[in-house]
């Protein structure tokens, strides 16, 4: 295969990651109207991320919130956002850089995106089919105490760039 000196995998990647942007830059603005809420899986240790110690601990190499009910202080800016949550009855602010983001999802609208970064490609995943890490159904969405990490996420993990439909995710 020829080189690639244009670099398409990064500006897919880029692009990608502009469109996760853009959308919380929506609901910055206006919040969350109808049945969108976003979860954003994210490596705990990436440069740029901050986040309380005892989370650190809690996920070592990465970790799902939730953007639904009962986040604040949501601030985009061009290459990071900053969000608080609340852990253990504990609020949080977390400032995330999207180059840390390993996966985006919004179910209320069945569209996600996961990211492998730069040594991998990022993949749209199209409004029927979605790849996992997602939280348990059972999951308290609002204050995001103890969100799910994505190892813990699904009942079976899928193999890398294996792309999971909706429907095995649903309680039956």
């Amino acid at each position: 295969m020829a080189k690639d000196f244009i670099g398409y995998q990064a500006l897919t990647d880029a692009a990608l990651r502009g469109v996760v942007r853009d959308a919380l830059r929506r609901i910055e603005k206006q919040g969350l109207i109808g049945s969108h809420h976003f979860y954003l899986t994210f490596k705990t240790h990436f440069p740029g991320v901050e986040i309380p110690n005892f989370l650190r601990e809690q996920y070592p190499d990465e970790m799902t919130i939730i953007l639904q009910h009962q986040f604040w202080g949501l601030k985009v800016k061009e290459e990071q956002f900053e969000v608080a949550l609340t852990f253990k009855k504990l609020p949080a602010t977390l400032v995330i850089p999207f180059a840390a983001l390993t996966a985006f999802f919004d179910p209320g609208v069945q569209f996600g995106l996961q990211f492998k970064g730069t040594e991998g490609e990022a993949k749209a995943v199209g409004p029927t089919q979605v790849s996992p890490p997602l939280p348990a159904p059972e999951q308290n969405h609002g204050e995001a105490d103890e969100p799910a990490p994505a190892e813990e996420a699904v009942e079976k993990p899928a193999a890398p760039g294996e792309v999971v439909s909706l429907d095995s995710f649903r309680k039956k």
